[in-house]
């Protein structure tokens, strides 16, 4: 079989990383992508925010991670080193089979940069494939390399985080969504405001409007999602309550 490797460039690859994860795809025929375990580069003994040692997303369509709950990040002493099941693996560096990337339309596109890794286990998971971390391999990632923290981040980030609920969400997940996001969003811009970071602010703003004006298009990229199965490893609470209420690391969450 023939598989591909996406991997940023701000990615550091240990000799010898790239192994266990095509081996995990050689053993296991029903894995369609498999990621290592990401740390910093900054700070080799943490996880790094953008993927850790595997991704899930809550109820609201929030990523969180083994190692990584909002902002707060872990310091990794193997307490996640288990291989297993995950909602999602970081598009900085992970191992996909290529018949599926091809058969499902991988990334999407229109998102550019952000989420657009979380969209794609998504919808495999949605044609019946498993994701999985893979510890035994390790890569080093440089947080914000590639696209650096700015206004034009947030904007991506919740304009596609949106599209991305609408595409693969069930419908009872997205009439929630669909009541609690606009509160939610509309808060964060309004804190944004208030601590005088107006840019930021708009960005949540203007992230909304381009999602409105692409619902024709979200439309038509839902009703072409393949579902096999029900996915159903979406965690069924806030990580943003939790985290609010002193719960901080994954161990704590599940």
């Amino acid at each position: 079989y023939d598989c591909y490797v996406l991997l940023n460039s701000d990615v550091k690859t240990p000799k010898g990383w790239l192994e266990p994860l095509v081996e995990r795809l050689e053993t296991d025929n029903t894995i369609a992508a498999v990621g290592p375990k990401i740390l910093s580069v900054v700070e080799p003994d943490k996880f790094e925010y953008a993927g850790a040692s595997g991704g899930f997303i809550d109820f609201l369509g929030y990523p969180f991670c083994r190692g990584r709950i909002l902002s707060a990040i872990e310091q990794d002493s193997g307490q996640y080193d288990d291989s297993r099941e995950v909602f999602w693996v970081s598009g900085a560096a992970f191992c996909v089979r290529s018949e599926v990337y091809h058969a499902l339309g991988g990334l999407c596109g229109d998102f550019f940069a952000h989420m657009e890794e979380i969209d794609l286990c998504w919808r495999m998971q949605l044609a019946g494939w498993r994701i999985v971390v893979e510890p035994r391999s390790v890569v080093y990632h440089l947080g914000g390399g590639t696209l650096p923290a700015s206004s034009r981040k947030i904007f991506l980030n919740h304009r596609n985080n949106l599209a991305m609920l609408f595409k693969c969400a069930s419908p009872m997940q997205r009439a929630v969504v669909a009541v609690v996001r606009p509160f939610t969003d509309m808060l964060e811009a309004f804190v944004n405001l208030v601590t005088l970071h107006p840019q930021r602010a708009w960005a949540i703003v203007r992230a909304w409007g381009e999602f409105i004006a692409w619902h024709g298009r979200l439309g038509s990229k839902r009703k072409a999602v393949v579902r096999t199965k029900k996915v159903d490893n979406i965690y069924r609470n806030s990580i943003i309550l939790r985290y609010i209420f002193g719960r901080r690391k994954f161990n704590n969450m599940m």
